[in-house]
Parts: C-alpha cells; sequence; structure tokens
C-alpha cells in the first residue's frame, strides 16, 4: 500500500483511494493532517477487494490505522468480481475486522439513489450500509454512512457525459433525465464534507446534495448556458431506445450509461441541501460554478 504524510499523523486506511472520489478524498485528508494508506487495484501492493471476504483478510492491512473509509463503488459487477464481493462481502468482512480491532471509526461511502429499487448496485450497497448501522446500534463501531446526489468532477465519468451532451445543439434524452430532479455536487464540496464527518463524533447516515434541484436535461442545458452557447433543442427517446441504449452500454466497462443508471435515474436523486452547507461550514459551489469547478480541477491534475 502506498503511505502520504508523515508518519506521527493519524492514520486512515482509504479503500478505492485511486478512484474518482477517493482521490479527492485522499487529497482533502492529506491537506488536513491525515495519514493515507491507499487501498485499491491500482496500489503498491495492490488490493484485490472482491477477494476480501472474511475479517482475517483485512487484519494485516488495518495495522496501526485510526479510522478506515470506504469509497469503493462501481455500478457493474463482472463475472471474476460480483457486486455482492465488492458492495456487500468485502465492505461487511472490512467493518467486522475494525469492529475485532476496536478501529471505532469507520465510514461508508454510498449513494442517495440506493432506496427503492432493486439493481444489484442498489441492493449491495444497502447491505453494507445496514450491517454498518447495525454495528454502530450496539456500540462495536462509531460509523458514518454518506449517501450523495450526483457529483461532478473532472475525473467523474458521469459529468464527461454531462460535458459532451452540453456541446450538442440538438439532443434526444431518455425520459428520466427530463423528469426526475438531481442535486449535483462539486466533487470538493463532498471531500471536505467528509474529511469533517470524518473527524466529527457523528454517526448514521447523512445524505448530501448541491443547493440546487433539476432534472439532467436541466443541468445538460446549465453548463450548455455557462459555455455560452444558445439552448439545445431536446427531445425524448422512446422507452425501448433507450433500454436498448442503456443494454448497449452494459457491455462497455468503462460507459456510466448502463441498465443499472437508467433505473437509478428513474428515481428523484434528492434531499435537503442544508446539511452539505452544515459540514462545510460555507456555501457549496453552485450549479452555476460548476463548470468552473471542474475546469480548475482539470487544471490541477
Amino acid at each position: 500500500m502506498t503511505d502520504t504524510s508523515t508518519p506521527s499523523a493519524r492514520t486512515v486506511l482509504l479503500c478505492g483511494a485511486q478512484g474518482f472520489i477517493g482521490q479527492a478524498l485522499a487529497q482533502r485528508l492529506q491537506a488536513s493532517g491525515w495519514h493515507v494508506r491507499a487501498a485499491s487495484r491500482r496500489s503498491e501492493p495492490p488490493l484485490d477487494y472482491a477477494r476480501m471476504r472474511a475479517a482475517g483478510d483485512w487484519l494485516p492491512h488495518l495495522e496501526n490505522v485510526h479510522a478506515v473509509v470506504n469509497a469503493v463503488g462501481h455500478l457493474r459487477g463482472s463475472v471474476q468480481a460480483p457486486l455482492e464481493y465488492i458492495h456487500t462481502d468485502a465492505p461487511v468482512a472490512l467493518f467486522d475486522a475494525c469492529a475485532k480491532l476496536g478501529i471505532r471509526r469507520v465510514m461508508q461511502l454510498s449513494a442517495l439513489g440506493v432506496e427503492g429499487n432493486d439493481t444489484a448496485y442498489a441492493r449491495t450497497k444497502r447491505a453494507a450500509d445496514r450491517h454498518l448501522q447495525a454495528l454502530t446500534a450496539t456500540g462495536q463501531l462509531d460509523g458514518v454512512i454518506v449517501r450523495p446526489s450526483i457529483v461532478m468532477g473532472a475525473r467523474g465519468a458521469s459529468t464527461q457525459l454531462f460535458l459532451r451532451l452540453s456541446l450538442l445543439p440538438a439532443l434526444a434524452l431518455p425520459r428520466p433525465m427530463l423528469q426526475r430532479f438531481i442535486q449535483p455536487l462539486a466533487v470538493n464540496d463532498l471531500a471536505d464534507a467528509m474529511q469533517r464527518l470524518l473527524e466529527s463524533s457523528h454517526t448514521g447516515l447523512v445524505e448530501l446534495g448541491g443547493p440546487a434541484r433539476l432534472s439532467m436535461a436541466g443541468l445538460i442545458a446549465n453548463l450548455r448556458q455557462q459555455r455560452g452557447l444558445r439552448p439545445a433543442r431536446v427531445g425524448t427517446l422512446p422507452g425501448w431506445v433507450s433500454r436498448a441504449s442503456a443494454r448497449l452500454g452494459d457491455v462497455v466497462p468503462s460507459s456510466p450509461w448502463c441498465s443499472a443508471s437508467l433505473v437509478l435515474a428513474s428515481h428523484d436523486n434528492c434531499c435537503d441541501p442544508a446539511p452539505l452547507r452544515t459540514w462545510l461550514k460555507r456555501e457549496p459551489v453552485a450549479v452555476e460554478g460548476l463548470l468552473g469547478h471542474i475546469e480548475t480541477t482539470t487544471a490541477v491534475e
């Protein structure tokens, strides 16, 4: 694994440290004085999350650790790494290992849309969330589950899709993208809020959403406006075309558009915006500032 910061700092095991949100969180934790022990398939040595399915598998990786963050997440699994392994079995084993070793502070990054649908993504995420909640309720851990709405940043696959769509003068979108609502938030705002939450004594479920509630089509239109472009012509895809395009995305591992994302997009992804302001102790990035935020983070990278 890769350790960063000073040896005397508090040590956090960050699973998924090379992911979109994990990278932003690692930078924020380092900046606030944490010693980040990064764990991912691309860390050194690599950690195969799908194989870490017993509490004993985690024990060697938790030596001298003061807190744990699980930021691993995938829209779809594979034959070798089903979502049940990645989202449920491995985190459950990790949480049990923390309880066994007395590592009380554990954070689970979930998603706002996991309630109310039965996709494999949502079902497996919920299972891990509930196990952490149960360990917290029985006094074994001080667990916190963070469920954000749509997260925007330069490294985000969904963000890149929205940016590409915002360049088109005419487009046809699945009906849920015009009718259902989201509360996009900047990835750096999410990372800042998670860092403050980790350092607090707060436990339980925390939902985080940006200050504006709008449809995905509205977000695309807003990004287009921020570019100084005229409004695009927007049509609605027939349901069968939307489903066919999602199934096509299922066979492209890197595609953010797939059957799971179509189902997730068919539900509102909203919450009270106040908790994000509370944990940031400032105003979050407004939807009108998201393009600038994305461009700024791209320049930093």
